[in-house]
């Protein structure tokens, strides 16, 4: 995975992955796009905003009767993925 695109493609491919079926396998996928989202450099902007494009795409061929379902898979990976990013940030900003 390099630059922002591999990370989209990537994090597509996770996020469909992980809706199908939720498991501990897929949320240690998107902790590793993260921890990989980290080393490349990319910021929580963009991750968030690669996140944003790939879930609007997803809830516009999803029918409302499974949009909670959506959303709260969205919510689940999203948190493994940032949390490379805000432990690192928490051991910078840790009082020393």
């Amino acid at each position: 995975m390099t630059g922002v695109e591999g990370f989209a493609r990537d994090y597509r491919v996770a996020f469909l992955t992980h809706l199908a079926r939720r498991s501990e396998t897929s949320l240690n996928r998107g902790y590793e796009l993260g921890r990989a989202a980290v080393t490349q450099g990319l910021g929580i902007l963009e991750v968030v905003h690669v996140h944003h494009e790939v879930l609007l795409g997803v809830l516009r061929g999803t029918p409302a009767g499974e949009l909670p379902d959506v959303a709260a898979a969205a919510s689940e990976l999203l948190c493994e993925v940032l949390a490379t990013s805000d432990m690192a940030q928490r051991t910078l900003l840790r009082p020393r």
